[in-house]
This record gives structure tokens, C-alpha cells and sequence, in this order.
């Protein structure tokens, strides 16, 4: 059963109508959820925002403020805190565990965004949403759009480290090889395909930085993460017309902007992103 309350202000800037809320997912699993309610919500849509590894939930829900003021949406950003998710359970959405052992689909911690999504639907009716993640949080989105169908009406990826490759000869996380079941399968690829995901690049963030994954599967991709969501969506879409399968996918520049979530949120050209 989820429980839902409000439990306390969050620390913003001022006189900001951002608040905490906190989600009970399951008996043991409570999730902060920080919310941003414009003046001008219409109670028509949701934009969900996924962090990046600095776990900064609250800063990434008020850099999104601009996104719900342009669009009359409610946004909120799930904090997925380090010790309860880490690396292996929100970069990679706990497919595999952290021995790479498949977990069940139940345990995957895409399961835990849907519920919260869900919930906030049922108090607020309906609403059409959209999921944007940045860095860590569009290689969560992107591996969801792989591995788990959902509702939304998109799905951004914006500077995500790492990618998904719709191959089979590459393992996971860079690729859909050596996955149990039907992960991997020819079926699977093409829904992974058919999926309406957008990557959104900042053509400045090129180059490696601190964060940045240097390991060999993920250079094999690009050496930058712009490049990295470059290849990958020529990638697919070639391979979308080689299986003769429809293909989803779209990927929207942001002229001059680096690893910066803030920069992102606010690009002139964001509603590309979201098609609105």
C-alpha cells in the first residue's frame, strides 16, 4: 500500500512553492519526492525528473521549475539515495544485482517510479506525464526504455555517461548481451526501438570530466557523452531499418551547453525535447 503525507518544507530559495513529500513504495521503502506546483498548473500534465549521482534531488526539482512554468505542469523529482540505490540499482535499474546476478523484474527499481507516478495520479486524476533524467538519471531512463516498457508520453535522456546499444555482442550495461531470458532478444530490441525516447545532447559536453565513465565498454561508445547518444541513436536508427521495425527514437542538440542539468532545463529549444 503507498502512503502519501507531507513532511516538511524543503530548503529552496525563498518563498518558493516547492515542497517534500514522502512516498511509501512498499511496507520498508519510503522515497523523499520534492514537488513544484506553477501559478499556472493545469492539471493536465506531469513532468517527473530523474537526478543525476549526486543524489540532488532538491536542486534538480528547482532547476525544473522553469520547465513546469513553461508548460503548466506539476513536476517532481524522487530523490534515489545513494545507500538504498546505489550504482548498480539506479544507474543500471537493478536488472542486474551488484554480483551481476538477474534480479527478478519485480525488484527492478523501475517498478518504484511507476508506483510514484501512479500515485501522484490518483490524487491529482489523470495527467498525462514525461520523464527527463540528466547524466545518472538519463542512463536510468534510457536502461528503462531498454529493459521496461512504460505510460509515458516521452521519455527524455539528456547527457547520460553511459548508453544502451540495441546490440547483442555488446554485454550489459553498454548492450543487450549475455541477459537472461528475453532480455536480449530480437523482440526486445525492437521494442527497445520502437520507444519514444528522446536523447537531448548538449553539444559541450564532449569530453570526459570526473564523473565521466572511462572504462573500455563505455569509450567503445564515444569519447564524449555527446558522441556517446550520437552514435547510439545512428546506431538504432539504422538498425531500425535494417529489421524493418518502427523507430521512435528522436535526439534534439542544445547548442553550446555542457555537463549542466540547469542549462539543459532551461534551452531555448526544450520543448523539442518534449514535443510540446
Amino acid at each position: 500500500m503507498f502512503a502519501f503525507g507531507l513532511v516538511g518544507q524543503a530548503n529552496q530559495l525563498a518563498a518558493l512553492p516547492t515542497r517534500i513529500t514522502q512516498m511509501v513504495i512498499n511496507a520498508d521503502m519510503p522515497i523523499l519526492v520534492y514537488r513544484y506546483e506553477p501559478k499556472n498548473y493545469q492539471h493536465k500534465r506531469l513532468i517527473v525528473v530523474l537526478h543525476g549521482t549526486n543524489r540532488n534531488a532538491d536542486e534538480y526539482c528547482d532547476h525544473a521549475r522553469v520547465l513546469g512554468d513553461k508548460f503548466g505542469a506539476l513536476v517532481i523529482a524522487p530523490k534515489f539515495d545513494t545507500e538504498r540505490f546505489p550504482n548498480w540499482r539506479y544507474h543500471r535499474g537493478g536488472i542486474l544485482d551488484a554480483k551481476e546476478m538477474p534480479q527478478q523484474r519485480s525488484e527492478w527499481t523501475f517498478n518504484a517510479l511507476k508506483k510514484i507516478v501512479k500515485r501522484v495520479q490518483l490524487d491529482e486524476g489523470p495527467l498525462k506525464y514525461w520523464l527527463i533524467g540528466h547524466s545518472a538519471g538519463g542512463q536510468f531512463l534510457n536502461r528503462m526504455c531498454a529493459f521496461d516498457q512504460d505510460g509515458a508520453e516521452g521519455i527524455i535522456v539528456a547527457n547520460p555517461g553511459s548508453v544502451v546499444f540495441p546490440r547483442t555482442d555488446w554485454e550489459f550495461a553498454y548492450g543487450l548481451g549475455k541477459l537472461p531470458g528475453l532480455l536480449g532478444s530480437k523482440d526486445a530490441v525492437a521494442k527497445y526501438l520502437s520507444q519514444p525516447m528522446t536523447f537531448l545532447c548538449g553539444t559541450a559536453d564532449n569530453k570526459p570530466d570526473e564523473y565521466f565513465d572511462k572504462s573500455a565498454p563505455a569509450m567503445r561508445q564515444g569519447g564524449g557523452r555527446y558522441q556517446r547518444a550520437h552514435n547510439c541513436f545512428e546506431f538504432g536508427k539504422q538498425l531500425a531499418r535494417e529489421m524493418n521495425v518502427p523507430f521512435g527514437w528522436r535526439i534534439v542538440d542544445v547548442e553550446g551547453v555542457g555537463h549542466s542539468d540547469e542549462k539543459m532545463f532551461a534551452a531555448q529549444n526544450i520543448g523539442d525535447a518534449f514535443k510540446l
